[in-house]
């Protein structure tokens, strides 16, 4: 069998990065035109969209020892920077963007590690 200790932390930082953007997603949905004002947040929903999806995916795939982990890695950590700097810009602004970029430097910098 195959030894998959590290299975357990890398696919939970990745998870808690895809809740991080559903909820970022959430709120900025919730506070539509209001925010118009300050700031833009289509980038940011779409970012966090796709960074939500190939977390959990990067996350599955890692849990179950695919051979594609580590491309995956690579991707989910280029995504988690994308979202992450978005975020950011709103950071300021909305706990929950502050919240979302952080999840996401996490899960970009355990990826990067995972991955090489």
């Amino acid at each position: 069998m195959t030894n998959m200790t590290h299975a357990h932390s890398h696919p939970d930082t990745c998870f808690t990065c895809a809740e991080a953007c559903e909820r970022c997603v959430t709120a900025c949905l919730e506070m539509g035109d209001q925010d118009s004002k300050h700031h833009d947040l289509t980038l940011c929903i779409q970012l966090c969209r796709d960074c939500a999806d190939i977390c959990t995916l990067c996350g599955r795939l890692d849990a179950r020892g695919s051979q594609f982990s580590k491309q995956f890695m690579q991707l989910c950590a280029d995504v988690c920077e994308a979202c992450a700097t978005e975020c950011e810009k709103h950071a300021d602004h909305h706990a929950h963007c502050k919240a979302c970029a952080e999840a996401c430097r996490r899960c970009a910098e355990e990826c990067r590690q995972m991955a090489n």
